[in-house]
């Protein structure tokens, strides 16, 4: 494997996408900040760029590769410190909490339940900002919730480089009953908490779950696509495909597709908007579930093979180890609230969803290894060293989509690369730097000491 796990791909590559597309991004701010119904704990839109500013965000290279014929993979993964999507948003959060300090004077320490990925490119992005001068560790902290669930998610970083460090900007892992209860016992500790460490620290306590903190980064792939692969009058239908919790990063896409159809220098308005085409797993398949108007079909068990099976409906596995499988537990999140959004989207420009199993992932694996070579993405071969799964997802749901007719064959397919990662390209984060809480009051305790230390 190479060193970035990224060889030299024959696709294109947008440089720095944030410096890049820095007066775009502000544009969506301000269309976000002025549609809200109340002001963000933070203000959305950078009022300028900072100096260190192109230094702190080298790392947001944007690819878009063709693959095969009809399939383009988006490379949204290229930051070595992280390898997801949430790379984008987490540079951006972390640019405006140091702009916040530098007007107001207040010292900011962000707080962020998480399933994983997102914590670990907000504590990249809080370690860049201090190698890049754009604040100091006294200045701005992170600590990071995940649930138990997600233990092999955790990445190492700079911020676990002492102890003094480590006491600052926290990992703490929660034995809780179900992984998304990590938002409930964080918020807790929010609301008893925040007055004080704001009194007796200057910290202000920054918690980090609102969806437009997102939003506004992931528009930079729409940006992207009008510029190395426009959708013009006499382009072929198009579906943007991508293994999904939520589906942030659609909505994301969704409003830059929408600046560039009102009108942004520079650029050609789109011809027509693409499809949303969703994959899931089936412990969490509710935005697909939802789309379809369905729900996750009844399994019958073969004591023979020792599998589950089910042919009544082609958006479901065929087969699968179990029907409640969680390949990832990145995908957390059960009845998200963007499912209305997403409809609607899907209602008016078309699409669909399928949910994957492992072990169809696992059928597919050398297909979906290739076409990710093409991209200059290097999958491991042994699946089990895979810590990340939604490119390999995502692939295997446009495989499995074409096989049964859920993609047409004239449709031209963009995969969103949202991550992939296994321990040898991001090392895992060491027992030794986690804290461990069972209660809220271990949590409070966590939290307190890494505003005073």
């Amino acid at each position: 494997m190479s060193e970035t796990g990224h060889a030299a791909g024959s696709g294109k590559v947008v440089r720095n996408a944030l410096d890049r597309y820095f007066e775009e991004i502000r544009t969506a701010a301000r269309t976000v900040e002025g549609e809200r119904t109340s002001p963000a704990d933070i203000p959305l839109e950078l009022t300028g760029k900072p100096a260190a500013f192109a230094a702190f965000t080298e790392v947001t290279d944007v690819g878009l590769t063709r693959v095969d014929q009809r399939t383009h993979i988006l490379d949204l993964m290229r930051n070595p410190g992280a390898r997801t999507t949430k790379t984008m948003a987490s540079l951006l959060m972390i640019a405006r909490a140091a702009a916040h300090i530098r007007r107001t004077g207040e010292r900011i320490m962000l707080f962020t339940p998480t399933s994983g990925n997102k914590g670990t490119a907000l504590r990249d992005a809080v370690a860049r900002a201090h190698a890049t001068g754009l604040a100091t560790p006294d200045e701005l902290r992170i600590v990071m919730l995940a649930p138990e669930a997600s233990r092999n998610k955790l990445r190492d970083c700079a911020l676990t480089g002492d102890q003094a460090l480590r006491t600052a900007n926290p990992v703490v892992l929660a034995k809780v009953e179900r992984p998304a209860d990590v938002k409930q016992l964080s918020s807790e500790v929010v609301q008893r908490h925040t007055a004080e460490i704001l009194d007796t620290t200057g910290f202000r306590l920054w918690y980090t779950l609102d969806l437009d903190n997102y939003r506004i980064a992931d528009a930079v792939r729409a940006f992207v696509e009008a510029e190395l692969l426009p959708i013009t009058a006499d382009s072929a239908p198009r579906v943007h495909v991508h293994a999904v919790s939520s589906a942030f990063g659609l909505l994301g896409y969704h409003l830059g597709h929408r600046l560039l159809t009102e009108g942004l220098p520079g650029y050609a308005a789109p011809a027509r908007h693409p499809g949303f085409h969703l994959v899931q797993q089936l412990a969490t398949a509710d935005m697909v579930t939802s789309l379809l108007g369905t729900k996750v079909p009844d399994y019958t068990y073969d004591a023979t093979t020792g599998l589950w099976q089910q042919d009544a409906v082609a958006e479901f596995p065929a087969v699968t180890d179990d029907p409640r499988e969680v390949i990832d537990p990145t995908f957390y999140t059960k009845e998200p609230p963007t499912r209305t959004q997403i409809n609607d989207i899907v209602a008016r420009h078309g699409g669909g969803g399928i949910v994957v199993s492992r072990r169809e992932c696992l059928e597919h694996f050398d297909q979906v290894r290739a076409l990710a070579a093409v991209a200059g993405i290097e999958i491991a071969a042994d699946p089990t060293l895979i810590r990340e799964w939604s490119l390999v997802k995502a692939l295997t749901g446009v495989l499995l989509s074409r096989e049964r007719g859920l993609l047409g064959p004239d449709t031209d397919v963009v995969v969103h690369g949202s991550g992939y990662y296994s321990d040898e390209l991001v090392p895992a984060l060491r027992e030794d730097h986690l804290t461990r809480v069972g209660t809220v009051d271990d949590l409070a305790r966590a939290v307190l000491a890494a505003a005073h230390a």
